[in-house]
């Protein structure tokens, strides 16, 4: 609290431009922090013994291009531009995705244009592809996004150049002419290397990149070997990463002289402060395409943050094309305990924003977040639980085909919230003592039930048939014992030491819809969400089981497919479900009764 009443005079210092530039310029004479630093040498900023961790650019490229100075372990160099021009590689506004697929953010500011422009992406050798929204990013100053897909011609330059998006002439006359190349035209970030986001928290940022710990293995860099790096134009600030877990890394925000100087800053120049990491014996920082976001200013602001209802129980999960499923769990969910819904939107284009729209005018508390990043499940999944750590006390991390269900239900006449909150233990460990802080619900797969295609009613309704011996396991999480490295592997995270993982006292289990209908489980081949499991059309680990057994690296259909996975009939849920959502009998003939989602359309 006392370092944001010190943050005060902050929010006062952005009344003009003059007074900013004269706290701009006068900081910029005496900051001199720099964590890795130790006494022995000059600071960054080069020139004699006044440099620091606030530093400038371009004073480096005019003393220091040919000696590299090295502190720590570190090659202390500024940050290189993203291909052979003076902008610095912070000002990245496209990254190469996999598959060959463009992700170009505008301008902050700037307004996207409308689907119904059929906007292009125009590529440096006048190729062009359909520039498909794909969002704004609230994190980074609501830029909008657009995904094109790279032209085959495009794909074999020996240099990927950014491409602008644009508006073809609405008579279909006219020529679209490839962009003039500018001197300080820039490259692609590649996805395989680069810091895609950012959250700040009271107590520090946590940034998140690819590339930077390794994918496979347990290993994970040393904190002493990153720095977080804070940059507005020519200028930085950099303070110690604290954890380094994955693609998790946590540091502390700069000190108050130093944010005061940022802003003061940010605001003269229009710009937003960029947040990236360096990495000891590597050339310059990581490529970034996130923005830093200081803490609560005053303590009005903080007061407002910290009145914001707690929720007993949220649910998290990460989507993609999931709008025909999404009433179902939603409503089920929602009537047997679940306050709020938070869904990371990994680049869906169905109509999923119209359905959320829909749950939330019939008051169930649903949100999305952007979150366009290809393979970043546990990464979301780690977001997910810092940013709603204020506002719920228990987060249950389940897929949108994924029901959780206790047996002892089944007589039940009517759902009720207890169902679930009822399981949750006490947060001083209650009789036993044991801090629980996570529980642990066994998952058993359902396969397509000779489905061959999607029950309109639900897919509680249309699966009933699933193998007999259970498979993985999914979590609800005490978010306070979260460890501080938010690290995760298949949907449960490594706690706070105190704190115990646990079974649900009643026999709670996930009904996992897993095999599906063909149409609908072919769709699981475009992409894994998660960055450790190999994705279905990987030639990799045959025997894994995240594999599907019998099934090969192709989305092509076994002549069997209608009839696997059924080794134990299992109705019970399909059955209450009707009881507790059946509206009468549908307009067709099989007899099913019509679901409460289904009169939501």
């Amino acid at each position: 609290m006392e370092r944001k009443r010190r943050l005060k005079p902050l929010s006062k210092a952005a009344v003009t431009s003059g007074v900013l530039a004269v706290v701009f310029i006068s900081l910029l004479g005496y900051l001199a922090f720099d964590p890795l630093r130790d006494g022995r040498g000059d600071g960054i900023g080069g020139g004699g013994g006044g440099g620091g961790g606030f530093s400038s650019f371009h004073g480096q490229h005019h003393h220091h291009s040919a000696v590299v100075e090295r502190q720590d372990g570190f090659e202390l160099r500024p940050l290189p531009p993203l291909s052979a021009s003076p902008t610095p590689p912070m000002a990245g506004d496209a990254v190469l995705f996999p598959d060959w697929e463009a992700y170009v953010l505008l301008s902050p500011g700037e307004l996207p244009p409308l689907p119904s422009d059929r906007p292009l992406c125009v590529f440096q050798n006048g190729a062009t592809s359909p520039a498909n929204f794909s969002g704004v990013l609230p994190y980074s100053r609501h830029r909008a996004a657009f995904r094109c897909p790279i032209p085959r011609n495009v794909q074999r330059l020996r240099r990927l150049l950014i491409p602008r998006v644009v508006i073809p002439p609405a008579d279909g006359g006219g020529a679209l002419v490839a962009p003039p190349q500018l001197p300080d035209a820039r490259e692609f970030v590649r996805w395989n290397f680069v810091v895609y986001e950012s959250l700040s928290t009271g107590e520090d940022v946590i940034v998140f990149a690819k590339g930077v710990n390794p994918r496979h293995g347990n290993f994970d860099r040393p904190v002493e070997d990153l720095r977080c790096v804070f940059v507005v134009s020519s200028a930085a600030v950099r303070t110690p990463v604290t954890s380094s877990s994955q693609e998790v890394f946590r540091c502390p925000h700069p000190d108050d002289a130093q944010l005061e100087a940022l802003m003061a800053a940010s605001a003269k120049l229009g710009e937003g402060v960029r947040i990236s990491l360096e990495i000891r014996d590597h050339r310059g920082a990581v490529p970034s395409l996130a923005e830093y976001r200081p803490p609560p200013a005053t303590e009005e602001e903080e007061e407002e943050e910290e009145a914001k209802e707690e929720s007993l129980l949220c649910a998290c999960t990460m989507v993609f094309n999931v709008a025909k499923f999404l009433r179902e769990w939603v409503v089920y969910h929602s009537r047997i305990g679940v306050d709020r819904f938070f869904l990371y939107d990994n680049g869906s284009e169905d109509d999923l924003g119209e359905v959320i729209a829909g749950l939330q005018r019939r008051g169930y508390n649903v949100s999305s977040l952007p979150w366009p990043w290809p393979k970043t499940q546990e990464a979301g999944f780690s977001h997910c639980a810092a940013a709603a750590r204020r506002r719920c006390r228990w987060m249950m991390y389940l897929d949108v085909d994924e029901f959780a269900f206790s047996p002892s239900w089944s007589k039940v006449p009517l759902p009720s919230p207890a169902m679930l909150k009822s399981i949750l233990p006490p947060s001083n460990g209650g009789s036993s003592g044991r801090r629980v802080g996570q529980l642990s619900m066994d998952c058993y797969d359902f396969g397509p039930s000779n489905r061959t295609t999607h029950p309109e009613n639900g897919v509680t309704q249309g699966y009933t048939c699933r193998r007999r011996a259970g498979e993985r396991h999914k979590s609800i999480v005490r978010l306070q014992a979260v460890d501080p490295s938010l690290r995760n592997v298949i949907h449960h995270f490594k706690l706070r030491d105190g704190y115990v993982a646990g079974k649900p006292p009643a026999r709670v289990v996930v009904n996992h819809y897993k095999y599906q209908a063909w149409p609908e489980f072919r769709a699981k081949f475009r992409r894994r969400a998660s960055a450790y499991v190999a994705d279905w059309t990987d030639a990799t680990n045959p025997l894994s089981k995240d594999r599907t057994p019998g099934l090969g690296f192709a989305a092509v259909e076994p002549p069997d497919w209608a009839g696997r996975f059924c080794e134990v009939p299992d109705g019970r849920l399909r059955e209450l479900v009707r009881r507790w959502f059946g509206r009468g009998e549908d307009a067709g003939s099989t007899g099913d009764r019509q679901m409460e989602w289904e009169t939501f359309r």
